[in-house]
């Protein structure tokens, strides 16, 4: 199978070779300095501070969602929050769940924020603004600088969930004043899933600090500490951040972060450029370089994703409830060539001879 979902993505043969490893034991000096240089080499790539701070958490980008909220908002915060699809929509939940104030700006599918959206909210009413910088369900990419700019006017604390985004797009936690960044071991990291990310600028591990959570598991406070000696609370995913540690070296013996991203904007181009003659939409102008999403104008979505995944070795990404129908995505993240889009573009002309799209 070639898989050009949005995660898990495809690892390298390094990385897959890791995964078959027995996995040691994790309570060691040795182990505690690779974490400490994933801290280093995932604030590096960030573009954090030197005061940032990272927590490796157990759990899906859902998990880091949670802790985030539970963690660094309380019922005297309101946030405004980007709700374009799914996963803004997400935000909102766990905003509820905890009894954090919150509105919605609310966009359509494939929507772009604008600054004439953001106009409309009065800044004087908020603490925070939370944001899927890439709304994985709809492929659209919200503007940071745009978004910078606002907080910055407004003195609003900044959480991004770059879980998608990060390393296919430009980001940088200094230049965009953000607070909070989230990403996940199964994106552009390339790795199984099962490990989540959360990255804190010096406001944000302040922020930890003084808030006392109702929880255990999940709790920052816990985990910043035990990460000043390259540790977590409770047993992690060893194998995964072994990965995880593999796959930034990887990315910063190739270039870093300036480098991967243009690996996988060209990955995102070539396949645009390759599908111009066939009957797809797109769904955004706005699109972020993880993946292309896509409209069949003469045929289902989901009916697509089914005929290539059991027809042709092939996985692209299907979408659910509204969407499931009408939109189907494209991933150009983990380890993907050129002549893998040609596969799938030759699929795709194969079924277009056939009458199926």
């Amino acid at each position: 199978m070639i898989n050009f979902t949005i995660g898990p993505v495809q690892s390298s043969k390094e990385i897959r070779r890791i995964g078959g490893e027995q996995v040691p034991y994790f309570r060691t000096q040795e182990f505690s300095n690779l974490m400490l240089e994933n801290e280093k080499l995932i604030k590096k790539f960030m573009d954090a501070t030197e005061e940032s701070k990272v927590a490796f958490i157990t759990g899906s980008g859902t998990a880091s969602m949670e802790a985030t909220i539970m963690n660094l908002l309380t019922k005297e915060d309101k946030a405004l929050i980007v709700n374009g699809g799914g996963f803004g929509h997400r935000f909102v939940e766990l905003c509820e769940l905890y009894e954090v104030p919150c509105d919605q700006i609310i966009l359509d599918v494939g929507q772009p924020l604008t600054e004439e959206i953001l106009n409309k909210y009065n800044p004087s009413d908020y603490s925070t603004f939370i944001v899927n910088v890439h709304e994985t369900t709809t492929g659209v990419h919200y503007d940071l600088k745009l978004i910078h700019d606002f907080c910055k006017r407004n003195s609003l604390f900044l959480i991004v969930d770059a879980i998608s985004s990060f390393l296919a797009d430009e980001l940088s936690m200094k230049d965009d004043g953000i607070d909070v960044v989230i990403t996940g071991s199964q994106k552009a990291l390339a790795c199984p899933p099962g490990i989540s990310i959360i990255t804190l600028s010096e406001k944000a591990v302040e922020r930890v600090y003084q808030n006392n959570p109702k929880c255990l598991y999940l709790n920052l406070k816990e985990a910043l500490e035990n990460a000043k000696r390259g540790q977590t609370p409770f047993t992690p995913a060893v194998s995964i951040l072994r990965q995880i540690n593999a796959r930034l070296k990887q990315i910063d013996n190739a270039g870093g972060t300036a480098s991967e991203v243009k690996r996988i904007s060209a990955l995102a181009k070539y396949f645009r450029e390759s599908i111009k003659d066939l009957p797809f939409e797109y769904v955004t102008n706005s699109p972020s370089n993880a993946i292309t999403a896509l409209s069949p104008l003469n045929a289902s979505a989901n009916d697509i994703f089914l005929e290539l995944k059991d027809n042709y070795g092939i996985w692209i990404c299907p979408n659910g409830g509204e969407l499931k129908d009408k939109v189907f995505r494209v991933g150009h993240i983990g380890d993907l060539t050129n002549e893998d889009y040609d596969k799938l573009i030759e699929a795709f002309k194969d079924l277009q001879k056939k009458g199926l799209i």
